[in-house]
């Protein structure tokens, strides 16, 4: 079986309940995490694993909410025998190595070594023995990337679009995987009341149209805009109406089996 944890769910403004976006997966290589924001070294621990069985890392883009706490990552590592892939765009992987190099944590001296693998929109990508990778881009920002997992072993399919407008590519994408994890950044009344969000993000209503649609299967809604005032309850709600498929609504350290 294979299973995900949230560490956080929110998007670039954390809430007592709820941070930053980002997710660990195990594999048999170790742990596979999506983004690297919030307190990622201590929650990873209160999960029951250890941050030395990082392996892979991915990034979607270089938004300070996904990506900045990548140099405590990797500080708090410096004495763990270990090597973590880093895999973004090439934009997103030149702007990690330089943020590594502002903190010198590329020294000889640091024991867990970071290596760098930039992919490319359309690619796929072997990531360990276990994965395989398929990168999408998105009009979010110029270093964006999506992400489909396909574990080979486990026989499952998993699709992450991190910070996205709504993209019908993505979900042509997506089609047939086990597990479609999207933005939905905040219920539509709110992109009324601020029209310049349809630029970066997705309304749960138009969400939960797309995902119908494409005939998505399983959809879990995270990046939830904490700056706003809202219950996940309202997003949950607002896909419901346009989506007859199964909806995880997670939680931050929850453990979601797929």
């Amino acid at each position: 079986m294979a299973e995900i944890y949230f560490l956080g769910t929110n998007g670039a403004v954390s809430r007592p309940d709820r941070d930053h976006t980002s997710w660990i997966m195990p594999t048999s290589e170790g742990l596979l995490l999506v983004d690297c924001s919030g307190s990622v070294f201590q929650k990873i621990q209160r999960l029951g694993f250890h941050p030395r069985q990082v392996r892979f890392v991915f990034l979607t883009h270089v938004h300070p909410d996904h990506i900045f706490a990548l140099p405590s990552l990797v500080h708090g590592l410096m004495l763990e025998e270990g090597r973590i892939e880093l895999c973004g765009s090439e934009e997103t992987v030149s702007f990690a190595r330089s943020l590594l190099d502002l903190y010198g944590l590329r020294r000889r001296s640091f024991r867990t070594r970071v290596l760098f693998r930039p992919l490319r929109h359309g690619g796929t990508a072997q990531v360990g023995r276990v994965l395989r990778v398929q990168a999408w881009k998105t009009p979010h920002h110029s270093s964006s990337l999506a992400y489909r997992f396909d574990l080979e072993r486990k026989k499952k399919k998993i699709f992450y679009s991190g910070d996205t407008p709504l993209h019908r590519p993505l979900f042509d994408a997506a089609r047939g995987v086990d597990c479609l994890i999207h933005e939905a950044s905040a219920p539509s009344r709110f992109f009324r009341k601020y029209p310049l969000l349809y630029s970066f993000h997705t309304p749960a209503r138009d969400l939960g149209r797309f995902c119908q649609e494409a005939g998505i299967r399983c959809l879990i809604p995270c990046h939830f805009l904490g700056e706003l005032s809202f219950s996940p309850s309202e997003i949950r709600s607002e896909i419901r109406r346009e989506y007859q498929g199964k909806i995880i609504m997670p939680r931050d350290l929850e453990r979601i089996p797929l």
